[in-house]
C-alpha cells in the first residue's frame, strides 16, 4: 500500500543545540535505511518550511504507524498521512 505523508518539525525552541545536532543526524541515518530498503519511495523537502511530503510503500497502516514511530524526530513531528490508490488516467501501471 501507498501511503502520502507529510511531516513537520516542531523543536522545542528550548532543546539542547548538541540533541538537535544528534536528532538530525539520526533521522538522517533512518530516513536513508528505510530509502534503501525501498519502504520510504520518494522524500521532497517543502520549499521554506522544516516540513517534508514523502511516499511509505508498506503492507498496511499498522506498518506504517510502527516505521514512523522509529524515526529519531518522531516526538517532534507532526504527522499527516493519506492512503493512495492508483488513478485510471495514469500511464504508469506500477
Amino acid at each position: 500500500m501507498l501511503f502520502h505523508v507529510r511531516m513537520r518539525v516542531r523543536l522545542p525552541h528550548d532543546l539542547d543545540p548538541g540533541v538537535v545536532e544528534r536528532l538530525k543526524r539520526e533521522e538522517k541515518e533512518r530516513a536513508q535505511q528505510l530509502q534503501r530498503a525501498g519502504t520510504w519511495r520518494h522524500l521532497w523537502r517543502v520549499v521554506g518550511q522544516y516540513a517534508n511530503v514523502s511516499v511509505f510503500d508498506v503492507d498496511s497502516a499498522d506498518e506504517l504507524h510502527e516505521i514512523l514511530s522509529t524515526l529519531p524526530l518522531f516526538p517532534y513531528l507532526d504527522i499527516e498521512v493519506t492512503p493512495l490508490t492508483r488513478h485510471p488516467s495514469a500511464l504508469d501501471p506500477t
